[in-house]
């Protein structure tokens, strides 16, 4: 019997059981062997009320050094979709940032997988709204753990979670001190009006339930998109975005950085020219993880009002 086995601390390994010796042997994969398992981090599940009293299910990754007596900044970390979920596993990126001292707080907001059909179900028609605020009332959380300062949080997020990024920082401007966006979307209208081709099908009707179709929701879809409320993005943000990207295509990323700028707001923009929607070059991936510790480094652990 062949199977994969990994944790939190542990990318999955491939390994052959043998039933009549009764042991396993490894093939390959693992954890590489500069890294001490004992360094990283397991995810604790916790849950919250949001604002209109709905359980939302999270994960957080506490750095070992974080206690009361030595509080550490924080990064709400928002999956993409829809209907993604962050689940207990191991992530690079995650472990990444707890190493160098940040806690992460995963958020499975409403409309994330795994939950029921109704928690499913809860974004639609809401994005823009409540998604965003989940993301915003899971500070309280973090403010009960009592290892966190609650003047350094900073909220991140790849493709859905990019956008529901630069909604919190377009609609909640008060409420974190950076973003990080990893291929998000800026402008609705655009999106939905050029979605590829493999998409156009139910990918597309899935869009068109949770968010609105273009063709009959243009208001509704102009008022949620970041790029028409640039002026409230106050706060620094880091923008990342695959150059080759089929689904949320680089127009979204250059035109809410271009907007930004116009705006004299503080934006960073890594462009990677051989990427798409997920990073697949490891010499990428190290490039991400150190550009989004660097940013960290300068507007959230040090930049304390």
């Amino acid at each position: 019997m062949a199977f994969y086995a990994g944790d939190d601390r542990s990318p999955n390994t491939l390994y052959v059981y043998d039933f009549n010796t009764q042991r396993a042997r490894k093939l390959v994969g693992g954890l590489n062997a500069a890294i001490t398992p004992q360094d990283l981090v397991r995810a604790e599940a916790l849950n919250y009320r949001s604002f209109d009293g709905l359980k939302i299910p999270c994960l957080i990754w506490k750095p070992h050094q974080a206690s009361k007596d030595r509080k550490i900044p924080a990064l709400i970390w928002v999956h993409g979709g829809p209907a993604g979920q962050i689940t207990r596993k191991y992530s690079a990126r995650i472990q990444y940032l707890v190493n160098n001292g940040y806690a992460v707080l995963g958020v499975n907001y409403r409309g994330s997988a795994g939950y029921g059909k109704t928690f499913l179900a809860a974004d639609t028609g809401q994005h823009g709204r409540e998604p965003v605020w989940d993301c915003v009332e899971a500070k309280k959380l973090l403010q009960s753990l009592g290892y966190i300062d609650m003047r350094r949080i900073g909220i991140a997020g790849s493709s859905l979670g990019g956008y529901i990024v630069l909604a919190a920082l377009a609609f909640c401007p008060d409420e974190f001190k950076v973003g990080v966006d990893i291929c998000g979307v800026s402008d609705w209208l655009s999106m939905l009006e050029s979605l590829p081709p493999y998409w156009a099908g139910i990918s597309g009707n899935v869009l068109y339930e949770k968010l609105g179709n273009p063709t009959t929701k243009q208001d509704r879809l102009k008022a949620i998109s970041p790029i028409f409320s640039v002026r409230e993005i106050t706060k620094p943000l880091l923008v990342i975005q695959g150059a080759n990207d089929p689904r949320v295509k680089r127009l979204q990323s250059d035109a809410i950085v271009e907007a930004i700028r116009s705006e004299k707001g503080v934006v960073e923009y890594l462009l990677l020219d051989d990427e798409a929607h997920v990073i697949r070059k490891q010499s990428n991936a190290v490039l991400v993880y150190e550009t989004i510790l660097k940013f960290l480094d300068k507007h959230l652990r040090r930049d304390v009002d």
